[in-house]
């Protein structure tokens, strides 16, 4: 796609190979983040890598808004000085592209429902509204020639990604805060650990983010009696993981 939309002139082609850049290289930095999560602590890193997944999803936030600017800057510029654009090149490798997304979604549909996979569903139809917007430059081009319609398609496929970008970069933003997790209310966990038998009281709760699908719990629980603690403890960790997800 950006060979061709560098080759036929096509900025709405350019934008949509940029919107599928920032999502393939998401699941690229993901996977390679996940694969350093694994990595024992060491005498630098005593937590672990786990957090490498946080900071590449921070870079993919920052790249993808950077090639926003860059997709809006050629747009105005494009909408001062036209130029010719091959619209059946367009249209032909737009097409291969819409393709290849729908056979995406379809397999991403019949797979396991995550929220992982759900966004990523997403993330997919946007890229494939990106497609379906180069293809209606192409055609409107080839059948009218009108060129302004390209420079506008792809403003229209820099705010699809501005989208998911900013959403992508709020959720950084609050795991790297140490951020209580959206689905879990601090309430309802400290009022769990203190319906636990030989818990008195509760205090200094914290739940955080440490990385995707990981989430930790630190809280300073008084006890009846000592003796009791082991027993204790091993409830409180199977109760925040089966009622909260917080292992």
């Amino acid at each position: 796609e950006a060979l061709t939309g560098w080759w036929s002139g096509s900025l709405a082609l350019l934008s949509d190979a940029a919107h599928m850049l920032t999502d393939s290289s998401a699941l690229g930095l993901a996977a390679g983040a996940a694969w350093l999560a694994r990595r024992p602590p060491r005498a630098r890193h005593s937590y672990g890598l786990v957090r490498a997944e946080v900071m590449a999803a921070l870079f993919n936030s920052l790249l993808m808004l950077v090639l926003i600017g860059f997709i809006v800057h050629e747009a105005i510029d494009r909408f001062g000085t036209p130029r010719e654009i091959k619209g059946h090149a367009v249209i032909g490798v737009a097409v291969i592209g819409l393709a290849i997304n729908l056979i995406v979604a379809w397999v991403l549909s019949r797979g396991e429902h995550t929220l992982n996979s759900r966004a990523a569903l997403l993330h997919v139809l946007g890229d494939a509204l990106g497609s379906v917007a180069a293809i209606v430059a192409g055609v409107v081009i080839v059948t009218t020639g009108w060129s302004p319609i390209d420079p506008l398609l792809s403003l229209l496929v820099a705010v699809l990604i501005l989208v998911s970008a900013l959403r992508l970069l709020q959720e950084v933003v609050h795991v790297l805060m140490e951020g209580v997790p959206g689905h879990i209310r601090l309430k309802d966990v400290g009022r769990d650990l203190a319906t636990l038998d030989g818990v008195l009281r509760v205090h200094d709760l914290h739940v955080w983010t440490l990385a995707s699908g990981t989430i930790a719990l630190s809280a300073h629980l008084e006890i009846r009696n000592l003796d009791e603690w082991p027993a204790i403890l091993t409830a409180a960790r199977q109760l925040m993981d089966s009622q909260h997800g917080i292992d």
